[in-house]
């Protein structure tokens, strides 16, 4: 991208900010893992990660070591395409869950940073990153995962974008003229 994708900003907010947003208007409130000050100075509550240099995964595990809630929404801040009614979803599904996670399958595989973990899956996560894991999906074989199939959230997803990250400028300018569009039609 050649630049920090958190602080690219559509329709004037920082990805970061609008993702945390969406997160905190649906589970109550928002934690960033890792960014230190520049992430601080724009309002956000940050924590350190426990595990540098351990990707995602360690960003998982810092989430759910630090959480107090049972359940927890995991979010990558590079989605932008992310809608509320899909999280509420999301969350209300882990929620009534038996399983440590609940995970999102797309055609490519699971998309683990758009999903809910329940805080009992962070010693298994732990143990996965000390034996040298640092694959997301790898990381998760240990943890009892349900499965949301695609026909489930496509119903939240009429443009086949939900999961579409970020990591090009392409990608971004992609996405901030459809977003900003759709901001401005009143679009959600």
């Amino acid at each position: 991208m050649g630049r920090a994708k958190a602080l690219l900003e559509i329709g004037g907010v920082p990805l970061i900010v609008r993702t945390a947003r969406l997160a905190a208007a649906v589970a109550g409130s928002a934690t960033v893992v890792g960014g230190g000050g520049k992430y601080r100075t724009l309002g956000l509550r940050v924590i350190e990660d426990d595990l540098p240099g351990a990707g995602p995964l360690g960003g998982i595990a810092t989430a759910l070591r630090a959480s107090e809630a049972p359940w927890n929404l995991i979010l990558a801040c590079d989605l932008p395409y992310l809608t509320r009614n899909w999280l509420e979803f999301l969350v209300q599904r882990g929620v009534a869950s038996q399983a440590d996670a609940v995970i999102p399958m797309n055609t490519l595989g699971a998309e683990p940073l758009c999903a809910v973990y329940h805080k009992c899956g962070e010693p298994l996560i732990r143990t996965a990153i000390e034996r040298g894991v640092r694959k997301v999906t790898d990381g998760l074989k240990e943890l009892r995962v349900e499965a949301i199939a695609p026909a489930e959230w496509k119903a939240f997803d009429s443009d086949g974008l939900l999961f579409k990250n970020m990591n090009s400028p392409e990608d971004y300018e992609e996405a901030k003229t459809r977003l900003e569009a759709d901001a401005r039609s009143g679009r959600t």
